[in-house]
């Protein structure tokens, strides 16, 4: 699997919003359930769940929308947004869910996040959400000094599932993915690594997967899926040529 559809969550909703500004909220679903069926039915075998409530507000407040994903048949997830705690790690791997991403929690707790990984060995992503190569956090409402490349390195460790790269300038925009930089942070580090952010065509699929980095294993994109942007059967048809 190389696209990875997502699925964020807000007041109960499946929406998109633009640079993470839930003022922009765009609802394609009323039920997340029924858009999850439906990109399962078109080929999805993963998908990237956020709980955007609890990464702004803090708190579980789709909770029980998640635990329903994780327990959809013929399909998995990766969730994130608001993951602060080991219990909720614990409780959205013990609700089914594949892997859990970890992103405010990882800028500013990074020894308690190395403890976590190590205790589930590839089981947690690490969110890197960038604004010119700067980590923000809480839902991108807060930024921090932190760098991309940093972080990056100190994550660069077997155990971590992927690396979850976020260019916040261009998620739900449609300007097409920032290769180079995607490419720069696959270069810097051996753990796998997602990009997400601004996918605007297959061409960005495509180039993506063609990229020599081998450690690039995905791409998320969702308005690009929920506007029609590409057929879905062409888009998971586009794979690495390395597997």
């Amino acid at each position: 699997m190389f696209l990875i559809p997502a699925i964020d969550l807000h007041e109960g909703k499946c929406v998109r919003v633009r640079r993470g500004e839930l003022d922009t909220a765009k609802t394609y679903y009323e039920d997340p359930l029924v858009a999850a069926k439906n990109l399962r039915d078109a080929g999805a075998g993963l998908l990237h769940v956020v709980d955007l409530d609890a990464a702004v507000y803090g708190g579980s407040p789709n909770r029980e929308t998640v635990e329903r994903l994780a327990a959809l048949p013929g399909l998995q997830i990766q969730v994130g947004g608001g993951v602060r705690e080991l219990d909720t790690v614990e409780q959205f791997l013990g609700a089914g869910a594949r892997r859990v991403v970890i992103g405010t929690m990882a800028v500013n707790e990074p020894e308690t996040v190395l403890e976590w990984i190590r205790l589930w060995p590839g089981r947690l992503c690490v969110g890197l959400d960038a604004r010119e190569g700067r980590v923000a956090v809480k839902g991108w409402t807060e930024q921090t000094d932190a760098t991309v490349d940093e972080l990056a390195k100190t994550y660069d460790i077997p155990e971590t599932a992927a690396i979850v790269f976020t260019d916040i300038t261009r998620d739900g925009m449609e300007t097409g993915v920032h290769l180079e930089e995607v490419r720069r942070l696959a270069r810097m580090i051996s753990v796998p690594v997602i990009a997400s952010g601004g996918v605007a065509s297959l061409d960005d699929l495509r180039a993506l997967a063609g990229a020599p980095e081998t450690n690039i294993v995905g791409v998320i994109s969702g308005r690009a899926v929920y506007e029609g942007r590409f057929n879905l059967n062409d888009a998971f048809a586009v794979r690495r040529e390395d597997g």
